[in-house]
């Protein structure tokens, strides 16, 4: 019997569900990194974002009127009721705030936005010595594709990097597209497509290494798992058709 057919069958299956080192290993050139950490770019407010501003005053009582009145402590305050009682940002880039009023958030980070809240409240003299803490409330990440728990994901933090948001997801999948993940942002009115490479490390000190709010992150299957999602749908149908393939070989060369 020629049993050439069937070891040319059984290397081609067996070829076609291999990756190599380089197609699965995070910052393979890890070794070589020696660029310097670069400042953290301030986060920009923008429209729809939820602030909590919280003001304070040399005296506390005096600065009582120029926060949002609640019957609710820090300490039993959940996130979500924290959303309801902050400030919307308007679409024209504006919230409003008791006693000084409409206060716009163009351009400004978030400190910037403390700075020239507490510059507001010492030059009308509304307060002595004001201190402004403010904090986004509803930034958000959405990671889809080949992660073990894909979804939408809120965060405090001012600095959140890619890896860690896609840590919140539960890391990448076995079949997942580690070279080319998708970062989509909306910044300015513009909507920015841009890749990541995890196989490297060259793109850390670049503006798309840090997640801005509202970041999408879509992370493709790789040619093994595109090639099983057709009609060929799983290793054993294709041990199925094998099979097959190998039977019929077999008797037509009996």
């Amino acid at each position: 019997m020629n049993r050439l057919p069937c070891i040319l069958l059984f290397i081609v299956i067996l070829f076609s569900s291999c990756a190599s080192r380089k197609d699965i290993l995070y910052f393979q050139d890890a070794a070589d990194y020696s660029q310097a950490a670069t400042a953290i770019k301030a986060v920009l407010v923008q429209p729809n974002d939820i602030l909590s501003v919280r003001i304070g005053a040399l005296v506390p009582e005096t600065a009582l009127p120029y926060n949002i009145q609640t019957g609710n402590t820090p300490t039993n305050s959940t996130l979500d009721i924290l959303k309801v009682q902050g400030y919307l940002v308007s679409p024209d880039e504006t919230i409003v705030l008791p006693i000084l009023g409409a206060v716009s958030t163009a351009g400004l980070s978030v400190t910037d936005l403390e700075t020239k809240i507490k510059l507001e409240l010492e030059k009308g003299g509304h307060l002595v010595n004001p201190t402004v803490a403010i904090r986004i409330l509803n930034a958000k990440v959405t990671v889809l594709g080949e992660v073990k728990s894909p979804g939408t994901y809120t965060f405090l933090e001012q600095s959140l990097s890619v890896p860690q948001a896609l840590g919140y997801a539960g890391d990448l999948t076995i079949s997942a597209k580690r070279n080319d993940i998708l970062l989509i942002r909306e910044s300015g009115g513009k909507r920015i497509m841009m890749s990541v490479d995890l196989t490297t490390v060259n793109w850390m000190n670049d503006p798309k290494y840090q997640i801005r709010q509202n970041d999408v992150l879509v992370v493709n299957p790789n040619d093994a798992k595109v090639k099983t999602a057709g009609f060929i749908g799983s290793t054993g149908t294709v041990l199925t058709i094998a099979s097959l393939i190998l039977s019929s070989i077999i008797l037509l060369t009996r």
